[in-house]
């Protein structure tokens, strides 16, 4: 199945029925009183998760939803049926944004989340509810109102415990397919990741995390090199990230300024994104000697958390899993706990929303931009000219 984190879609709530008008008619009772029901009102789109979903893909092959109208109301006081809710089902993780006003509509985060996108029309009024006592035959009736249409971009930022973060080939996919169940493809050549994978990593016998691993981050990736952008989308629902640092790059490069570059587009992206907490992991170890680590860690003395491991061997890798599952630990019985906690948690997901919501707009703009300024196509006619 194709990956699409993004799509934008059209919503169309149903339309209310109308007001009847009718009078009651009998074969004895020549003039009855009214007795036109009022319509059924639309039906309202709503957006739910679904846990078995992992892309956007359908919704793009099926850009305009439509909601059922209600029924218009019919005589002796009966009542038009309402319009059926159309659910659509979404990915957990994905948020919710008006495409004209660029506001956030909402998350998805949760399966009992139930978000309405878009507000069904109000029914009609039938002539009967407009009797009064001077008024005893009205014929007056009111239509039902349009439904709410909305355009909306949905993005899906996966949900996850832990970001893989890194250079191409910095071995993120190998550990997470060692430290869990998940057989992301894995090859020596850079960007074979092209999709994020999740991966559950069960520390114990009764503690689990989520691990995401998404494409490796090149220099530009904060304005949209290599898709940067969209794959720096996926980081921000996580609460720790592991910078993996190969400690050998085949291309020689230094393995402190490539870290130095992804923190500088971490930073460019989002300030609160780089303010998460990072590990750094020096991968790759079985490739040099004990001296040359050494060497290397004392380079990075100035982190708060350095661990070196071999996916391959499986050196450090324990150890690392182990200290992560003990923080993540420590976070989910700190949030449970503290509400000052909770409002931070809720606050820096606030502002990193927003965050990626400035990142797509600007992406947009620059895309109208580019296309506006490309030249336009134009015939050439080559004359062979001939001597007189």
């Amino acid at each position: 199945m194709n990956f699409l984190d993004e799509v934008t879609i059209t919503v169309n709530a149903g339309r209310g029925g109308d007001g009847c008008l009718s009078f009651l008619r009998r074969a004895n009772v020549a003039k009855g009183g009214p007795n036109g029901g009022n319509g059924g009102a639309g039906g309202s789109v709503y957006l739910v998760g679904d846990p078995s979903l992992t892309t956007l893909i359908d919704l793009h092959y099926k850009p305009i939803q439509k909601a059922s109208n209600g029924a218009p109301g019919g005589s002796s006081l009966k009542r038009g049926a309402d319009g059926k809710a159309l659910v659509i089902l979404v990915p957990f993780g994905t948020t919710v944004v008006d495409d004209e006003t660029l506001r956030v509509v909402g998350d998805v985060t949760e399966a009992n989340t139930r978000l309405k996108v878009a507000n069904g029309g109000k029914p009609g009024r039938g002539n009967a509810s407009f009797k009064t006592s001077t008024n005893r035959s009205p014929r007056q009736t009111t239509q039902g109102t349009s439904g709410e249409q909305r355009k909306l971009r949905l993005q899906l930022r996966i949900l996850a415990d832990v970001g893989l973060l890194g250079m191409p080939n910095a071995g993120k996919s190998t550990f997470l397919s060692r430290v869990s169940a998940s057989k992301p493809q894995i090859a020596e050549f850079p960007f074979t990741t092209l999709k994020p994978h999740l991966g559950v990593v069960r520390a114990n016998s009764d503690q689990s995390f989520v691990i995401a691993d998404v494409p490796g981050l090149i220099r530009g990736a904060s304005e949209g090199t290599g898709l940067g952008t969209r794959f720096m989308r996926h980081l921000t629902r996580t609460s720790i990230l592991l910078h993996l640092v190969e400690v050998k790059p085949a291309d020689q490069s230094d393995p402190v300024e490539n870290a130095r570059d992804i923190r500088k587009e971490l930073s460019k992206y989002s300030q609160t994104l780089a303010e998460t907490t990072i590990y750094t992991v020096l991968t790759k170890i079985d490739c040099i000697t004990e001296e040359e680590l050494i060497e290397i860690k004392r380079l990075f003395n100035d982190e708060r958390s350095v661990f070196a491991i071999s996916s391959h061997t499986g050196q450090g890798v324990n150890e690392l899993v182990d200290a992560l599952a003990r923080e993540i630990q420590e976070r989910r019985e700190l949030t449970k706990t503290d509400p000052d906690s909770r409002l931070a948690f809720q606050e820096r997901a606030d502002q990193l929303a927003t965050d990626v919501l400035a990142q797509s707009v600007a992406a947009r703009r620059q895309h109208a931009l580019e296309k506006s300024e490309s030249p336009e196509m134009c015939e050439v006619e080559f004359v062979k000219k001939t001597e007189s």
